[in-house]
């Protein structure tokens, strides 16, 4: 059986795995990174997406073994200081809905807004077309993107101007 090293949301881990055992499998059943949702295993629905090395991946189409000597992001990672921007935007801005696409949609927007930090809307579906939302919710998503790509440009010290 391979041993891998992973780093998961800043702790370590080394463990013994089968060779096919899938990232998403690994995170949840070993870890207890139950954030990361299996839903469709088939990579269409992008529910179990994480960064792998800064890069979101679909973790139901990554071996465990693939993640070897690799960092991992999950979205119990993302808030581990206090909600992230875009966690804190999709829920003012009620792009949660049934909450169960919500970490990979967070975890592929957080990958589009390093890549681009002012997405247009257009750009915004363009980047989460691998991300599906059971409850047809994406008007909301996109706004809550939005919110939050103009949340992270922002200087943490500028105070927010009331409207």
């Amino acid at each position: 059986m391979p041993r891998i090293r992973v780093e998961v949301d800043g702790a370590t881990y080394e463990d013994d795995v089968e060779p096919r055992l899938l990232l998403v499998h690994y995170l949840r059943e070993r870890l207890g990174k139950v954030g990361t949702p299996v839903g469709c295993d088939t990579t269409n629905c992008g529910a179990c997406t994480v960064l792998l090395d800064g890069l979101s991946v679909k973790s139901c189409s990554v071996l465990a073994v693939q993640a070897d000597g690799r960092d991992v992001t999950t979205i119990e990672g993302l808030g581990a200081g206090g909600p992230h921007p875009l966690q804190r935007a999709f829920h003012e801005e009620h792009g949660l809905q049934c909450g169960f696409c919500t970490p990979g949609m967070i975890m592929s927007a957080l990958d589009l807004l390093r890549e681009n930090p002012d997405p247009s809307d257009e750009e915004i579906r363009e980047g989460l077309e691998g991300n599906l939302c059971r409850c047809t919710g994406y008007q909301n998503i996109v706004r809550s993107v939005r919110r939050a790509a103009g949340d992270m440009r922002r200087p943490a010290q500028e105070p927010e101007v009331a409207s």
